[in-house]
């Protein structure tokens, strides 16, 4: 099996999809690493969830999020010259349906009557906690996501509509957990 440590990096270059090299802090590289960051995050939640009904679903979810996180990031690792030739592959591809399984959970969060007011202070408890931390690295990865365009990248609407309500979902969910919104 080849080692990891193929050395190509070692001049601050890396590649994209299908080959072509950039510098390390290009922005579609800042914008995969952001990615990267956020499906860790949503991975770090995971060991929050409890065996009970709602946290086994909120675990398919996440779970489905991280493949759509992957997907996505397959999409923005490849020059805007191979997008067709990315369209056209095998690789997997953000969906209108994810942004609609999304917007489903951000409603049915929102119908069950949460308390917010304002801005959050997050830590209430570690769970909050760690929805706030994915919360905000999923808004870096939506910045760096949106300033793609100005470098001729083009995004297609799915891809900022999956990140920004995502983000609305972790922010419900974070709030959900708090004591003020805990059930019982």
């Amino acid at each position: 099996m080849p080692s990891i440590a193929t050395r190509t990096g070692d001049d601050g270059s890396t590649s994209l999809l299908y080959g072509q090299r950039v510098p390390k802090d290009h922005p579609q590289i800042e914008a995969v690493g952001s990615f990267d960051e956020l499906n860790v995050a949503i991975g770090a939640l995971k060991p929050w969830l409890t065996p009970s009904d709602d946290d086994v679903a909120l675990l398919t979810l996440l779970t489905g999020v991280q493949h759509h996180l992957v997907a996505l990031m397959g999409e923005l690792a490849c020059a805007q010259t191979d997008a067709a030739r990315y369209h056209e592959s095998k690789f997997a591809k953000l969906s209108p349906t994810a942004v609609a399984q999304l917007d489903e959970a951000v409603a049915a969060l929102e119908n069950q009557g949460l308390r917010f007011d304002g801005w959050a202070t997050p830590g209430a408890n570690q769970r909050a906690c760690a929805f706030d931390l994915a919360r905000t690295v999923a808004r870096r990865a939506e910045r760096r996501l949106t300033s793609l365009p100005a470098t001729g990248r083009i995004i297609r609407p799915e891809l900022r509509q999956f990140i920004n309500r995502l983000s609305d979902l972790l922010w419900l969910y974070a709030r959900a957990a708090e004591p003020e919104n805990a059930e019982g």
